[in-house]
């Protein structure tokens, strides 16, 4: 059985019970009609299903006040923000579906959100939005579509929520999809910059909920890294064993999550020094490094986004531990110069003074590590670490990234604000401006600090950080 995202691709759903004869005549081996007899009969003999309303959600109120300075921001201006609809893996099955963050975060609907709704703000003629959430009404038994529309049919992926029971879920006003209109002057998410750019700037301070449940996902991202190193020995003995690692997780963000929050990377030997390395086909070999760069997103939608280096035989070797030490040093410089008030391209630049210093200390650059960091003719380090060493994170990984530069890298650090700190080394297989011995070993150590008033809180430090705290993890497990 697969998901479909065709209404009609099931079977042949009329509006109302037609003789089979009257159907249309398109039929596949897809597309079957249903006999007179099953249509005169399928409405009937159903059990009451009582309507019942749910408490509002926690998430409510915190997704009233971001409404609330949305409105504030554009007076007299309709807004319009869809939450997306299925899009297409492959013929007719679909990607699972997720709401658009934004979406989202102005609603509080999170992975039960119902594709297609739209969240309207209608400016009133004093001040102000009337804000309303159009969504697709439930396919129940009443209609065709329960039995005839295998992507909102109830018969076919069970009750979906009433519009009464939305509005008291998420405190807003609802109506039917149907009665949504868009006009010439609506401005829209994602097609205009202004408001895309406010709601993601919006995001830039989390919220008291949104803390909660960036904690909640590190908590169970924590969990999700211990399943990988209790089962180092079946993952080794595994051909693919990258996939293994990447299984593993995915059992865990399943269960106690809405998923992973980004794709793993499962990287081990040479492949932990390609970056985006998501195709985790490779062996993890005693002797490696394995780089597991992963997530879980909880069921709010916030996700945790976390790295960690691990040798696979359990010990580091000098060379393996020299780099990682490095690595760890960077990041130790760059969360103690996270501060409230300082910029937030900051923690970068001290990450970076570090690498730049190590690397040339070990004579891998042509110049000294003083004319590495020159920002304009320098740079010679990066080719170790090209990417940045933070970005905020959310209901998006990469959170606020429609953000403008004077906001985000340029932008002040300040209490509530949650970002990444993940420097690395990468030395790549075919590197020849690097001993034989670095070549193929690639470290990444991230994690996920919260700024408050009175500093940095690296809200997975429990995770086993140093080379040491990693041997004995490792070890631990074995046992």
């Amino acid at each position: 059985m697969t998901t479909t995202s065709d209404s009609d691709t099931i079977a042949q759903a009329p509006q109302t019970q037609t003789p089979a004869s009257d159907a249309p005549a398109e039929n596949t081996n897809r597309k079957q009609p249903f006999p007179q007899g099953f249509l005169d009969t399928i409405s009937e003999g159903w059990a009451e299903r009582p309507d019942l309303t749910p408490p509002q959600r926690a998430q409510a109120p915190f997704a009233g006040a971001r409404r609330d300075a949305v409105s504030a921001a554009f007076p007299g201006r309709r807004l319009v923000i869809p939450a997306g609809g299925y899009k297409v893996r492959s013929n007719d099955t679909d990607y699972p579906f997720r709401a658009h963050s934004a979406f989202s975060h102005l609603t509080g609907w999170a992975s039960d959100a119902v594709p297609d709704s739209v969240l309207v703000f209608d400016p009133r003629p004093d001040a102000g939005h009337d804000v309303t959430l159009y969504l697709r009404e439930r396919a129940d038994r009443t209609t065709a579509e329960f039995y005839g529309d295998a992507t909102i049919g109830e018969f076919w992926i069970g009750p979906r929520p009433a519009l009464d029971g939305v509005a008291a879920d998420l405190g807003l006003a609802t109506a039917h999809l149907d009665a949504f209109q868009a006009t010439d002057a609506d401005l829209v998410l994602d097609e205009d910059d202004e408001l895309t750019r406010f709601v993601s700037e919006l995001r830039l301070v989390k919220d008291e909920y949104e803390v909660e449940q960036l904690r909640l996902a590190v908590a169970v991202t924590a969990r999700g890294f211990d399943d990988i190193v209790a089962d180092l020995p079946r993952i080794i003995a595994t051909p693919r064993g990258e996939r293994a690692v990447e299984g593993v997780f995915h059992h865990r963000a399943r269960v106690e999550g809405n998923g992973e929050g980004y794709d793993t990377i499962a990287a081990s030997g040479p492949h932990a020094c390609y970056l985006h390395w998501t195709r985790n086909d490779g062996a993890v070999v005693p002797g490696d490094l394995i780089l597991i760069d992963a997530g879980v997103e909880v069921d709010s939608l916030y996700t945790a986004d976390i790295t960690r280096t691990l040798p696979v035989s359990g010990t580091f070797t000098p060379i393996q531990r020299a780099i990682y030490e490095t690595v760890r040093e960077a990041a130790d410089a760059a969360l103690a110069a996270a501060r409230p008030g300082v910029k937030f391209r900051s923690v970068h630049e001290a990450a970076m003074r570090v690498i730049a210093e190590r690397v040339a200390e070990w004579g891998l650059l042509p110049v000294t590590a003083e004319e590495a960091l020159d920002a304009d003719k320098g740079g010679q380090h990066r080719r170790y670490m090209v990417h940045g060493t933070s970005h905020h994170l959310g209901i998006d990984v990469h959170d606020c990234a429609q953000a403008r530069r004077e906001m985000y890298y340029d932008g002040i650090l300040r209490a509530g604000m949650v970002f990444t700190i993940e420097p690395g080394l990468y030395f790549q297989i075919d590197d020849l401006t690097v001993p034989a011995e670095y070549r193929g070993i690639g470290v990444r150590i991230e994690d996920d600090i919260l700024m408050t008033a009175d500093g940095p809180v690296n809200l997975s430090a429990a995770i086993p950080r140093t080379a040491d705290e990693v041997e004995a993890w490792i070890a631990r497990a074995g046992r």
